[in-house]
């Protein structure tokens, strides 16, 4: 039995360019599954054109409706829904965010299998899948641009100006920065790893938290933290990860001590509401304050770093926090902390993020889609059944639906 996929067309505003299968993964996808047949929705926004694709025999299509499964990006417009289908898409709602209430209603009524890219994970809750690598190399690489510019000490050419990753990373020859010069990573995961990746690009050493925090270095240095770095627990026992990841309540920041420390923060952390905030805006009005640039890659609005108040775009990437008069400011002002907050960064790099995004969609979702799948990856990550019913794992947003959270 032939199983057929359709590569929609991106349909948000504004436009993303990224794809969840290049053209050259569509042709090794129809090797690995000659059961499965791939055809690809007209699309004059995408990175890869109509005809990479049809160069390599990948079939463009105007419509996918007589596809048995429809793979995109971003949320699929209500009106590109198609009744009775199974889609994949990252559809924003496991969270319960209310913009997307509506949407998640449509998939119900059409009867929609809906697959979330964002819950696919693995035998021990891990995610398998995410644009998060690409987030963590262009918000770093934007950091160090910041930095540039409000130091006036280089101009790196914006991640989106550049034709590919080569060429972003080609410009980080121009970075001369200050042999006195601290900088401060948070972040483990896919995020923090790609952020590393620039990172280890550049002549930067990396220090302990206990060095970066008690010496002076003749070059500039990095500490990336872990948890139990810049949070304890309030009961005074020693930091748990498990405990903190269930419950971020009963913990609180120490983050403090490095602030008077630290130049540039590139912040790729996990965060939830319960935890507590990393600094708040009375901690940037301290006297020793050292900070200038914050790269906000996590972009938690209001949240744990105090200088985010509002995400930044592509196109504006950076504004000023002033911490005296806690209100945004033009970023060169010399008390302004110069915040980048994209929240869409691997759209800056669409082809390489596509790439890497494809990579993991063949390697751990296509296995358990099309063979066997005995950890349940599809069946965990799927909100809705093709009965138009929530998933087990998902009937906790009934309520959400409803209109009652």
């Amino acid at each position: 039995m032939t199983t057929k996929i359709g590569i929609i067309r991106e349909g948000k505003v504004p436009p993303d360019q990224r794809v969840p299968l290049s053209p050259d993964q569509c042709l090794r996808v129809m090797e690995e599954y000659p059961n499965v047949e791939l055809v690809v929705q007209s699309s004059p926004i995408r990175a890869f054109k109509d005809k990479e694709y049809s160069d390599l025999g990948v079939p463009i299509v105007d419509s996918v409706e007589d596809c048995d499964i429809v793979m995109g990006v971003k949320e699929v417009n209500i009106e590109d829904l198609i009744p009775n289908k199974q889609f994949f898409f990252f559809s924003h709602t496991f969270k319960k965010q209310p913009y997307n209430r509506d949407l998640l209603q449509a998939v119900i009524d059409n009867k929609i299998k809906l697959t979330d890219y964002e819950v696919l994970t693995d035998k021990n809750g891990l995610r398998i899948i995410g644009f998060g690598r690409y987030a963590g190399i262009v918000g770093c690489y934007n950091g160090f641009r910041t930095y540039g510019l409000k130091h006036d000490l280089y101009d790196l050419k914006p991640a989106n100006k550049c034709d590919d990753r080569k060429e972003m990373e080609s410009e980080l020859s121009k970075v001369k920065l200050p042999s006195n010069t601290k900088i401060v990573l948070t972040g483990f995961g896919r995020v923090g790893h790609g952020a590393l990746e620039i990172i280890n690009l550049l002549p930067i050493k990396e220090v302990t938290p206990e060095e970066f925090k008690n010496e002076e270095f003749g070059e500039p240095v990095f500490t990336h933290l872990n948890f139990s770095d810049y949070l304890e627990r309030e009961d005074g026992k020693e930091f748990d990860r498990d405990a903190f990841f269930e419950s971020g309540q009963s913990h609180r920041s120490t983050f403090n001590q490095y602030l008077s420390e630290t130049d540039m923060y590139i912040a790729c952390h996990y965060w939830e509401s319960s935890s507590p905030y990393f600094f708040t805006r009375e901690d940037l009005k301290k006297e020793n304050l050292r900070l200038s640039v914050v790269a906000d890659i996590s972009c938690d609005i209001d949240g744990p770093v105090a200088s985010t108040i509002r995400p930044s775009t592509i196109a504006d990437p950076i504004y000023g926090y002033h911490p005296a008069q806690e209100k945004e400011v033009d970023f060169k002002d010399p008390d302004a902390i110069a915040v980048m907050a994209v929240d869409n960064l691997p759209c800056e790099l669409p082809k390489d993020a596509s790439k890497d995004f494809g990579n993991e969609l063949i390697k751990h979702v296509l296995p358990a889609l099309f063979g066997e799948d005995p950890h349940k990856i599809i069946e965990r990550g799927s909100q809705t059944t093709k009965e138009g019913e929530l998933s087990a794992d998902f009937k906790y947003l009934e309520d959400y639906l409803a209109g009652k959270e």
